[in-house]
């Protein structure tokens, strides 16, 4: 047994190209933390989240982080704060899968 949350839940999660797949890491009533795996060509939708506070941790891979007007491109390790209302989301231009996870603090 491990403390670890994310290799057992990112382990099974291979998609295809232009495809993202998900898991939840850790659930409780003022904090979400999910992981993102894109495929190559995969996006996640530009979204906002008014009430809460939104951190991108890079974990695997090079994706292209978009925020408000800004996007980078980003390696493994790599931290992105979204502040509340800030829009956000993440694309894969590589060949290879890229995984982020989210932090979504306080939960609305």
């Amino acid at each position: 047994m491990t403390l670890d949350r994310y290799a057992d839940a990112v382990d099974g999660l291979e998609p295809d190209a232009g495809a993202v797949e998900t898991a939840e890491l850790v659930v409780t009533d003022d904090v979400l933390v999910k992981a993102f795996a894109l495929g190559p060509g995969a996006t996640l939708d530009a979204h906002e989240h008014g009430d809460a506070t939104n951190v991108f941790h890079v974990l695997e891979g090079d994706p292209t982080v978009v925020r408000g007007g800004e996007e980078e491109s980003l390696s493994a390790p790599a931290v992105v704060l979204n502040e509340r209302g800030t829009v956000h989301g993440a694309r894969n231009d590589t060949d290879e899968r890229a995984v982020i996870t989210a932090s979504l603090c306080p939960l609305p």
